[in-house]
């Protein structure tokens, strides 16, 4: 799951000597939120394809106040990539060495492909919302409520953690739900939230729902 094995090229960066307009065009071919500039292989920062159509005729340098240094290190994880996607509002990442040296980029498209491989995203199955104490909080009590009913845990995150409660999701296989939510309740935990259709539209819609999730952390 590191960046470095998720890389693609066919993304021309830019020299601050190239025009405006070009970088905007290009842009727009490739479908894509941002541009990004170099010098001499180094990363000087990107900017959004919106702001460049709204931009004066002229060179990239001439912008250089506007440059968004935002990019992810090859050795970074790809969960690492999602928060970058949400705080810039951007559907491509620029890759940097540790030198800052630009090697390429990773589209949210392909994170996102590669996550519904994943038994989160691609078993059908129900998903559940619980609360409890903070400090009650144990993913081995959890893990064991799950399996005691003789269902299984196909992923969980934690959705919100405030000073007296946390708020977590599973996604768990489809036996025995009923009795799921009961021992849930009797470990003094509250069922916030439950879909136990596993339609593939509703699973798309729940996928997509995670990720969600993810960017808000």
């Amino acid at each position: 799951m590191f960046i470095k094995d998720y890389i693609s090229k066919d993304y021309p960066a830019f020299s601050v000597k190239d025009s405006i307009e070009e970088a905007s065009e290009v842009a727009k071919e490739f479908g894509y939120s941002h541009v990004f500039i170099v010098n001499k292989g180094l990363f000087l920062g990107g900017l959004s394809q919106s702001f460049l159509e709204d931009s004066p005729e002229g060179k990239l340098d001439s912008l250089n106040i506007h440059f968004e240094r935002f990019a992810i290190m090859e050795d970074s994880s790809l969960l690492d990539s999602i928060k970058l996607f949400h705080i810039f509002n951007s559907n491509v990442v620029p890759v940097i060495s540790k030198e800052e040296k630009y090697l390429g980029y990773i589209s949210c498209d392909d994170i996102f492909n590669e996550f519904s491989k994943y038994p989160l995203f691609s078993e059908n199955g129900a998903i559940l919302t619980i609360q409890t104490n903070g400090l009650h909080y144990s993913m081995t009590e959890i893990s064991q409520i799950v399996e005691s009913n003789n269902a299984k845990i196909y992923g969980v995150f934690i959705n919100a953690i405030k000073e007296d409660s946390i708020e977590i999701t599973l996604k768990i296989s489809n036996e025995n739900l009923s009795s799921i939510d009961e021992t849930f309740e009797r470990y003094s935990y509250v069922v916030v939230h439950k879909h136990y259709d596993d339609e593939k539209e509703e699973l798309l819609k729940d996928r997509f729902g995670f990720f969600q999730k993810f960017l808000e952390i």
